[in-house]
Protein backbone atom coordinates (compact mmCIF):
# COMPACT_ATOMS: atom_id res chain seq x y z
CA UNK A 1 0.00 0.00 0.00
CA UNK A 2 1.47 3.19 -0.80
CA UNK A 3 0.50 6.69 0.45
CA UNK A 4 0.09 10.23 -1.23
CA UNK A 5 -0.89 13.76 1.04
CA UNK A 6 -3.46 15.88 -0.72
CA UNK A 7 -3.70 19.39 0.19
CA UNK A 8 -6.61 21.66 0.00
CA UNK A 9 -8.60 24.26 1.13
CA UNK A 10 -11.89 23.95 3.35
CA UNK A 11 -13.28 27.57 3.92
CA UNK A 12 -10.25 29.59 4.71
CA UNK A 13 -8.68 26.60 6.39
CA UNK A 14 -6.22 24.86 4.94
CA UNK A 15 -6.11 21.18 5.79
CA UNK A 16 -4.28 18.00 5.23
CA UNK A 17 -5.15 14.91 4.58
CA UNK A 18 -2.90 11.48 3.96
CA UNK A 19 -4.47 9.21 2.26
CA UNK A 20 -4.26 5.21 1.73
CA UNK A 21 -3.98 4.71 -1.84
CA UNK A 22 -4.28 0.39 -2.37
CA UNK A 23 -1.70 -0.73 -4.56
CA UNK A 24 -3.92 -1.49 -8.16
CA UNK A 25 -2.64 -5.24 -7.94
CA UNK A 26 -4.08 -5.68 -4.91
CA UNK A 27 -7.76 -5.76 -6.60
CA UNK A 28 -8.48 -9.08 -7.41
CA UNK A 29 -11.27 -11.27 -9.25
CA UNK A 30 -14.46 -12.51 -6.93
CA UNK A 31 -14.47 -16.03 -8.13
CA UNK A 32 -17.37 -17.45 -9.88
CA UNK A 33 -17.99 -19.61 -7.05
CA UNK A 34 -18.11 -16.92 -4.49
CA UNK A 35 -20.19 -14.71 -6.65
CA UNK A 36 -22.95 -17.30 -6.93
CA UNK A 37 -22.97 -18.00 -3.29
CA UNK A 38 -24.68 -14.18 -3.16
CA UNK A 39 -27.28 -14.77 -5.20
CA UNK A 40 -29.41 -16.21 -1.86
CA UNK A 41 -28.41 -13.31 -0.09
CA UNK A 42 -29.52 -11.44 -3.35
CA UNK A 43 -32.92 -12.15 -3.36
CA UNK A 44 -33.31 -11.59 0.59
CA UNK A 45 -32.77 -8.60 -0.36
CA UNK A 46 -35.01 -8.15 -2.85
CA UNK A 47 -37.74 -9.65 -0.66
CA UNK A 48 -37.18 -7.02 2.05
CA UNK A 49 -39.12 -4.54 -0.44
CA UNK A 50 -41.85 -6.83 -0.50
CA UNK A 51 -45.45 -6.47 2.04
CA UNK A 52 -44.87 -7.63 5.10
CA UNK A 53 -48.02 -10.04 4.85
CA UNK A 54 -46.94 -11.23 1.80
CA UNK A 55 -43.03 -12.13 3.78
CA UNK A 56 -44.91 -13.89 6.25
CA UNK A 57 -46.93 -16.30 3.89
CA UNK A 58 -44.32 -16.68 1.74
CA UNK A 59 -46.61 -15.68 -1.48
CA UNK A 60 -44.07 -12.15 -2.53
CA UNK A 61 -43.36 -14.14 -5.82
CA UNK A 62 -40.14 -15.02 -7.21
CA UNK A 63 -38.08 -13.44 -4.56
CA UNK A 64 -40.01 -15.72 -2.06
CA UNK A 65 -39.80 -18.50 -4.23
CA UNK A 66 -36.18 -18.15 -4.66
CA UNK A 67 -35.82 -18.76 -1.07
CA UNK A 68 -37.82 -22.53 -0.78
CA UNK A 69 -36.31 -22.84 2.78
CA UNK A 70 -36.77 -19.47 4.38
CA UNK A 71 -39.21 -19.67 7.54
CA UNK A 72 -40.33 -16.62 8.19
CA UNK A 73 -40.54 -15.19 11.83
CA UNK A 74 -41.77 -11.86 11.92
CA UNK A 75 -42.00 -8.80 9.42
CA UNK A 76 -43.18 -5.15 9.59
CA UNK A 77 -43.27 -1.80 8.41
CA UNK A 78 -45.46 0.55 5.85
CA UNK A 79 -43.46 1.43 3.68
CA UNK A 80 -43.41 5.02 4.16
CA UNK A 81 -42.92 6.46 7.88
CA UNK A 82 -41.35 2.57 8.83
CA UNK A 83 -39.50 0.45 6.45
CA UNK A 84 -40.48 -2.61 5.84
CA UNK A 85 -38.88 -5.33 7.30
CA UNK A 86 -38.32 -8.82 8.30
CA UNK A 87 -36.97 -11.98 10.53
CA UNK A 88 -36.75 -15.23 9.90
CA UNK A 89 -34.55 -18.43 9.76
CA UNK A 90 -33.05 -20.16 6.53
CA UNK A 91 -31.95 -23.56 7.47
CA UNK A 92 -30.23 -24.60 4.59
CA UNK A 93 -27.72 -21.48 5.24
CA UNK A 94 -27.93 -22.06 8.59
CA UNK A 95 -28.33 -18.70 9.21
CA UNK A 96 -31.07 -16.11 10.92
CA UNK A 97 -32.11 -13.59 8.05
CA UNK A 98 -33.02 -10.39 8.49
CA UNK A 99 -33.72 -8.07 5.92
CA UNK A 100 -34.44 -4.06 5.48
CA UNK A 101 -36.49 -1.89 3.09
CA UNK A 102 -34.55 0.00 0.88
CA UNK A 103 -35.49 3.61 -0.57
CA UNK A 104 -39.19 3.31 -2.59
CA UNK A 105 -38.99 6.64 -4.47
CA UNK A 106 -43.00 6.53 -4.70
CA UNK A 107 -43.19 6.88 -1.54
CA UNK A 108 -41.63 10.57 -0.53
CA UNK A 109 -40.93 10.70 2.96
CA UNK A 110 -37.92 7.74 2.81
CA UNK A 111 -36.54 9.60 0.10
CA UNK A 112 -36.36 12.12 2.25
CA UNK A 113 -34.96 10.26 4.96
CA UNK A 114 -31.76 9.82 2.28
CA UNK A 115 -31.27 13.52 1.85
CA UNK A 116 -31.44 15.44 5.05
CA UNK A 117 -28.89 14.34 6.27
CA UNK A 118 -25.55 15.13 9.53
CA UNK A 119 -23.43 13.16 11.30
CA UNK A 120 -24.60 12.35 14.74
CA UNK A 121 -23.46 10.49 17.81
CA UNK A 122 -25.13 6.88 17.89
CA UNK A 123 -27.77 6.36 20.82
CA UNK A 124 -26.79 5.02 23.72
CA UNK A 125 -29.42 3.28 24.30
CA UNK A 126 -29.45 0.94 20.91
CA UNK A 127 -25.12 1.25 20.99
CA UNK A 128 -24.23 0.83 24.44
CA UNK A 129 -20.68 1.28 25.28
CA UNK A 130 -19.35 2.18 21.57
CA UNK A 131 -17.11 5.79 21.27
CA UNK A 132 -18.59 8.84 21.22
CA UNK A 133 -16.23 9.82 18.43
CA UNK A 134 -18.65 7.12 16.59
CA UNK A 135 -21.18 9.32 14.23
CA UNK A 136 -23.61 8.33 11.83
CA UNK A 137 -25.93 9.43 9.21
CA UNK A 138 -28.79 11.19 11.61
CA UNK A 139 -31.95 10.62 9.76
CA UNK A 140 -30.14 6.66 9.01
CA UNK A 141 -29.76 6.40 12.98
CA UNK A 142 -33.33 8.22 13.62
CA UNK A 143 -34.86 5.08 10.91
CA UNK A 144 -33.39 2.48 12.63
CA UNK A 145 -34.59 3.29 16.38
CA UNK A 146 -37.73 2.73 14.99
CA UNK A 147 -37.55 -0.83 14.74
CA UNK A 148 -34.39 -2.02 16.57
CA UNK A 149 -36.39 -3.17 19.36
CA UNK A 150 -38.86 -5.32 17.33
CA UNK A 151 -36.28 -6.66 15.17
CA UNK A 152 -33.97 -7.33 18.12
CA UNK A 153 -36.69 -9.14 19.95
CA UNK A 154 -37.59 -11.20 16.37
CA UNK A 155 -33.91 -11.95 16.06
CA UNK A 156 -33.50 -13.86 19.36
CA UNK A 157 -36.79 -15.62 18.92
CA UNK A 158 -35.31 -16.80 15.75
CA UNK A 159 -32.36 -17.76 17.02
CA UNK A 160 -33.81 -19.39 20.30
CA UNK A 161 -36.13 -21.78 17.83
CA UNK A 162 -33.48 -22.74 15.53
CA UNK A 163 -30.47 -22.78 17.81
CA UNK A 164 -28.59 -21.42 14.82
CA UNK A 165 -25.49 -19.25 15.77
CA UNK A 166 -25.50 -17.04 12.83
CA UNK A 167 -27.49 -14.05 11.95
CA UNK A 168 -26.89 -11.87 7.87
CA UNK A 169 -28.33 -8.81 7.40
CA UNK A 170 -29.45 -8.14 4.22
CA UNK A 171 -30.74 -4.64 2.37
CA UNK A 172 -30.62 -2.37 -0.69
CA UNK A 173 -29.97 1.46 -0.80
CA UNK A 174 -31.66 2.77 2.86
CA UNK A 175 -32.14 -0.77 3.87
CA UNK A 176 -28.56 -1.69 3.34
CA UNK A 177 -27.67 1.53 6.03
CA UNK A 178 -29.95 -0.19 7.94
CA UNK A 179 -29.04 -3.74 7.63
CA UNK A 180 -25.40 -2.32 9.05
CA UNK A 181 -26.50 -0.47 12.14
CA UNK A 182 -28.27 -3.26 12.73
CA UNK A 183 -25.21 -5.55 12.90
CA UNK A 184 -23.46 -3.36 14.91
CA UNK A 185 -26.34 -2.73 17.47
CA UNK A 186 -27.23 -6.02 17.96
CA UNK A 187 -23.24 -7.31 18.44
CA UNK A 188 -24.05 -5.86 21.93
CA UNK A 189 -26.82 -7.65 23.18
CA UNK A 190 -26.19 -10.81 21.65
CA UNK A 191 -22.93 -12.25 22.39
CA UNK A 192 -21.33 -15.55 20.65
CA UNK A 193 -23.57 -14.57 18.06
CA UNK A 194 -21.61 -14.29 14.09
CA UNK A 195 -23.01 -11.34 12.35
CA UNK A 196 -22.70 -10.91 8.64
CA UNK A 197 -23.67 -8.05 6.63
CA UNK A 198 -24.18 -8.01 2.81
CA UNK A 199 -25.54 -4.84 1.87
CA UNK A 200 -26.49 -3.79 -1.98
CA UNK A 201 -25.94 0.05 -3.14
CA UNK A 202 -24.86 0.82 0.09
CA UNK A 203 -24.56 4.43 0.82
CA UNK A 204 -21.81 6.04 3.18
CA UNK A 205 -23.54 5.43 6.49
CA UNK A 206 -21.03 7.33 9.55
CA UNK A 207 -17.57 8.67 9.82
CA UNK A 208 -14.31 7.60 9.55
CA UNK A 209 -14.45 6.40 13.43
CA UNK A 210 -17.67 4.13 12.27
CA UNK A 211 -16.20 3.23 8.97
CA UNK A 212 -13.09 1.68 11.60
CA UNK A 213 -15.25 0.13 13.89
CA UNK A 214 -16.96 -1.53 11.43
CA UNK A 215 -13.90 -2.67 9.75
CA UNK A 216 -12.16 -3.60 13.02
CA UNK A 217 -15.74 -5.99 14.07
CA UNK A 218 -18.16 -6.48 11.65
CA UNK A 219 -17.94 -8.92 8.68
CA UNK A 220 -19.44 -6.79 5.67
CA UNK A 221 -19.54 -7.33 2.06
CA UNK A 222 -21.20 -4.71 0.15
CA UNK A 223 -21.89 -4.77 -3.49
CA UNK A 224 -21.88 -2.14 -5.90
CA UNK A 225 -23.44 -2.26 -9.78
CA UNK A 226 -21.15 -0.45 -12.32
CA UNK A 227 -21.54 2.97 -12.31
CA UNK A 228 -24.05 3.16 -9.24
CA UNK A 229 -23.21 6.82 -7.36
CA UNK A 230 -25.06 5.92 -4.41
CA UNK A 231 -22.34 4.50 -2.70
CA UNK A 232 -20.29 7.20 -3.03
CA UNK A 233 -22.89 9.67 -1.45
CA UNK A 234 -22.94 11.59 1.27
CA UNK A 235 -19.75 13.05 0.07
CA UNK A 236 -16.42 12.51 1.83
CA UNK A 237 -15.91 16.52 2.19
CA UNK A 238 -19.07 16.01 4.94
CA UNK A 239 -17.07 13.53 6.92
CA UNK A 240 -18.52 9.95 5.13
CA UNK A 241 -16.29 7.50 4.95
CA UNK A 242 -17.30 3.86 3.53
CA UNK A 243 -16.24 0.54 5.92
CA UNK A 244 -14.08 -2.16 4.14
CA UNK A 245 -15.74 -4.98 1.81
CA UNK A 246 -16.43 -3.51 -1.41
CA UNK A 247 -17.15 -5.61 -4.35
CA UNK A 248 -17.71 -4.12 -7.51
CA UNK A 249 -19.76 -5.47 -10.49
CA UNK A 250 -18.20 -4.51 -13.73
CA UNK A 251 -19.38 -3.47 -17.36
CA UNK A 252 -18.72 -7.10 -18.41
CA UNK A 253 -20.63 -8.60 -15.42
CA UNK A 254 -17.39 -9.68 -13.44
CA UNK A 255 -17.30 -8.85 -9.96
CA UNK A 256 -13.94 -7.39 -8.25
CA UNK A 257 -12.95 -7.43 -4.69
CA UNK A 258 -11.82 -3.61 -3.98
CA UNK A 259 -10.01 -3.24 -0.73
CA UNK A 260 -9.65 -0.50 1.77
CA UNK A 261 -11.43 2.54 2.17
CA UNK A 262 -13.13 4.14 -0.68
CA UNK A 263 -10.64 2.72 -3.34
CA UNK A 264 -10.32 5.33 -5.60
CA UNK A 265 -9.15 2.60 -8.22
CA UNK A 266 -11.32 3.12 -11.88
CA UNK A 267 -12.61 -0.42 -11.49
CA UNK A 268 -13.97 0.82 -8.15
CA UNK A 269 -16.94 3.12 -7.21
CA UNK A 270 -14.96 6.09 -6.31
CA UNK A 271 -12.22 5.69 -8.75
CA UNK A 272 -15.65 4.83 -11.85
CA UNK A 273 -18.25 7.39 -10.34
CA UNK A 274 -16.08 10.56 -10.22
CA UNK A 275 -19.50 12.70 -10.31
CA UNK A 276 -22.84 12.74 -10.78
CA UNK A 277 -22.64 13.01 -14.43
CA UNK A 278 -20.17 9.67 -14.30
CA UNK A 279 -23.12 7.61 -12.68
CA UNK A 280 -26.15 6.18 -14.50
CA UNK A 281 -29.03 5.92 -11.85
CA UNK A 282 -30.41 2.35 -13.41
CA UNK A 283 -27.68 0.74 -11.95
CA UNK A 284 -28.70 1.41 -8.55
CA UNK A 285 -31.52 -1.34 -8.66
CA UNK A 286 -28.77 -3.87 -10.24
CA UNK A 287 -29.11 -6.15 -11.61
CA UNK A 288 -26.66 -7.79 -9.19
CA UNK A 289 -25.46 -11.21 -10.38
CA UNK A 290 -29.52 -11.11 -12.15
CA UNK A 291 -31.09 -9.88 -9.45
CA UNK A 292 -32.97 -6.67 -9.43
CA UNK A 293 -33.86 -4.62 -6.13
CA UNK A 294 -37.34 -2.71 -6.07
CA UNK A 295 -41.11 -2.88 -5.27
CA UNK A 296 -42.00 -3.96 -8.98
CA UNK A 297 -39.99 -7.12 -8.04
CA UNK A 298 -42.46 -8.00 -5.89
CA UNK A 299 -45.80 -9.82 -6.69
CA UNK A 300 -48.78 -7.67 -8.00
CA UNK A 301 -46.84 -4.54 -8.79
CA UNK A 302 -46.78 -2.93 -12.31
CA UNK A 303 -43.56 -2.94 -14.05
CA UNK A 304 -44.57 0.82 -14.15
CA UNK A 305 -43.56 0.92 -10.77
CA UNK A 306 -40.11 -0.38 -11.81
CA UNK A 307 -39.57 2.78 -13.95
CA UNK A 308 -40.57 4.98 -11.06
CA UNK A 309 -38.11 3.03 -8.91
CA UNK A 310 -35.29 3.20 -10.95
CA UNK A 311 -35.34 6.24 -13.08
CA UNK A 312 -37.40 9.43 -10.98
CA UNK A 313 -36.59 7.88 -7.48
CA UNK A 314 -32.94 8.50 -7.64
CA UNK A 315 -33.25 11.98 -9.66
CA UNK A 316 -35.65 13.14 -6.88
CA UNK A 317 -32.20 12.03 -4.46
CA UNK A 318 -30.10 14.10 -6.36
CA UNK A 319 -32.53 17.38 -6.46
CA UNK A 320 -33.34 16.60 -2.43
CA UNK A 321 -29.51 16.63 -1.90
CA UNK A 322 -28.95 19.78 -4.03
CA UNK A 323 -31.29 21.69 -2.53
CA UNK A 324 -30.48 20.81 0.99
CA UNK A 325 -26.81 20.46 0.33
CA UNK A 326 -25.75 22.56 -2.75
CA UNK A 327 -24.90 20.98 -5.61
CA UNK A 328 -23.96 16.92 -5.63
CA UNK A 329 -20.13 16.65 -5.69
CA UNK A 330 -18.58 13.20 -5.35
CA UNK A 331 -15.38 13.13 -3.58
Amino acid sequence: MTFCTISFLFGLVGLTIAIAIPRADSITPVLASQVAAFKPFSYYAATAYCQPATVLNKSCGGNCDANTAFQPIAAGGDGVRVQFWYVGIDPSLKTVIVGHQGTDPSKIVPLLTDADFFLKTLNETFFPGLNSSIKVHNKFADQHWKTANQILSATRAALQKSNLTQVTLVGHSLGAALALLDSVSMQQFLPGIQFKTIGYGLPRVGNQAFADYVDANVQLNHVNNKKDFVPVIPPRTLGFVQPQGEKHIQDDLSWLDCPGNDNPDPRCSVGDVKSFSKGNLSDHDGPYDGVEMGGATCKNVTAAASTIHAGCGVFLLVIAFSLLHGPLQVL
